[in-house]
């Protein structure tokens, strides 16, 4: 079955230096014409969670949420999908440190102009301070990570840091950590609790 994680598949193939015409033909085919450029994989899975908590089908909108696999990729992914490749209208979604190659990567003179929503920090900095550091410390002993949490406090370099910023580490201190959070913390968000930048862009699309 054609769906739009094939084109996806076809579009990151395509900037790692295959060919574009899979893509090309994907992006008809299923009537793509918004792509999505996040920096990886647990901004995806967060993406992807408020869609479902929102019942919506981004495919089915034509919309593809790309991860790039870090933000100096931008340039090459808005090359291929945007006016002067696939001519897909684009969106971003960034940490505030990374904007800069989103500045470089996205032609402000692009119509329509490129819109990109920036976090604070980060979308799990952004995500732990919307639920607050209790509920994060909730979700993390629901999964059962009670005890290595508690190990991770007491290192001498987490001594005498916020609560939120403790939280923030210890998702990224573990392969596959930050993706699976990136998608408990936005199940467990409150309609009133999505941070801007995530509200900001579905209301885009």
């Amino acid at each position: 079955m054609v769906d739009m994680r094939m084109f996806r598949d076809e579009v990151t193939g395509w900037a790692g230096g295959g060919s574009g015409g899979p893509a090309k033909e994907l992006a008809e085919f299923l009537g793509v014409h918004t792509a999505v450029l996040l920096e990886g994989l647990s901004d995806l899975a967060a993406v992807e969670a408020l869609a479902a908590g929102r019942s919506r089908d981004l495919a089915a909108e034509g919309v593809c949420v790309v991860p790039m696999g870090g933000a100096m990729s931008v340039g090459r992914y808005a090359g291929l999908l945007g006016p002067s490749g696939l001519g897909l209208r684009l969106i971003g979604l960034c940490d505030e440190r990374e904007k800069p190659f989103f500045d470089r990567g996205l032609n402000p003179a692009w119509a329509p102009r490129p819109g990109v929503f920036v976090c604070t920090a980060d979308l799990e900095d952004e995500l732990i301070r919307a639920l607050g550091p209790a509920r994060v410390e909730q979700i993390v002993q629901a999964e059962d990570e009670l005890r290595p949490w508690q190990t991770f406090v007491q290192q001498p370099a987490q001594q005498g840091r916020p609560r939120h910023h403790q939280l923030r580490r210890f998702i990224g201190t573990k392969k596959g950590r930050k993706i699976r959070y990136g998608r408990l913390l936005v199940e467990a968000l409150a309609p009133d609790q999505v941070p801007a930048p995530l509200d900001d862009l579905f209301a885009s699309l």
